[in-house]
């Protein structure tokens, strides 16, 4: 399930370590909404470095600063104050245009609720993004293909969401976050609204895409989730509370083998 996109070369362990140590690197990161007169800080002078391939859990309780941590790495808010650099650039005072570059070449995003276009078949709802860079019809196919091969999902390539089960829906949504062969992928409760057996599934392809060398985030309010990352981030009031790696990440495959199968003849 190697994947190949434009914006990066192909990631292995090897490459990662010929090439700047650090995907994501922020210092005294600072963001703060303003109501009025009322200022709410968000996130408060947070300093954070993730290297490239790992693949790190985000914890923490509503209001914790999580999903705005989650949306400045994302590139889909700037903080009011700090420096983010990813992959060495400093994205934190690029132009409007520049950030949704950056998000179209470089991050891939999976979302709770899937955001899928219902209109359309999951091969289309994969081509996105390779139809934002202006990517031929027939090669964008061709790659939107391969990365619902890569997910488990060629043979449901021509059904369209409201056909597809939730943990197939998620599915796709990792292979459109996938296709264009991102730096970052960052993953926003990817297994929120899927039962056991189907969020373990997303986990196994998570962790085959970190066994890829993919810098993986995913925030998550599940710690057994969490646990099948390798390291896991805790924010509380908008500051870092504790930051681990976990001697013994769970195996999601392993996991899996273990639960009962799922009953066909209902």
């Amino acid at each position: 399930m190697e994947l190949d996109g434009s914006c990066c070369v192909k990631t292995t362990k090897a490459s990662l370590s010929r090439r700047c140590k650090q995907m994501i690197k922020v210092r005294k990161l600072t963001k703060i909404y303003r109501m009025g007169k009322v200022e709410v800080p968000a996130l408060r002078e947070v300093d954070l470095d993730i290297p490239k391939g790992q693949f790190v859990a985000i914890m923490g309780p509503s209001g914790s600063g999580k999903s705005t941590l989650m949306n400045i790495l994302g590139c889909l808010d700037r903080p009011t104050s700090g420096e983010y650099y990813l992959d060495g650039d400093d994205v934190s005072k690029k132009s409007d245009n520049q950030l949704a570059e950056i998000r179209n070449q470089c991050i891939g995003f999976i979302f709770q609720s899937y955001n899928l276009l219902s209109r359309i078949d999951a091969t289309s709802n994969v081509e996105l993004p390779l139809i934002y860079r202006g990517v031929p019809p027939r090669e964008r196919r061709d790659r939107a293909i391969k990365a619902l091969e890569a997910v488990g999902l060629a043979r449901r390539a021509g059904h369209k969401p409201n056909e597809m089960s939730g943990g197939e829906q998620q599915r796709v949504a990792i292979a459109r976050a996938i296709v264009g062969g991102p730096k970052v992928i960052l993953a926003d409760e990817p297994t929120g609204n899927l039962d056991s057996r189907s969020g373990e599934e997303i986990m196994v392809i998570f962790q085959e895409l970190h066994r890829q060398g993919i810098t993986i985030v995913l925030v998550t309010h599940d710690p057994d989730i969490a646990r099948h990352s390798e390291r896991i981030i805790s924010l509380k009031d908008g500051r870092i509370l504790s930051d681990e790696m976990v001697q013994d990440p769970l195996d999601a495959r392993e996991l899996l083998a273990a639960m009962p199968q799922p009953d066909v003849s209902a």
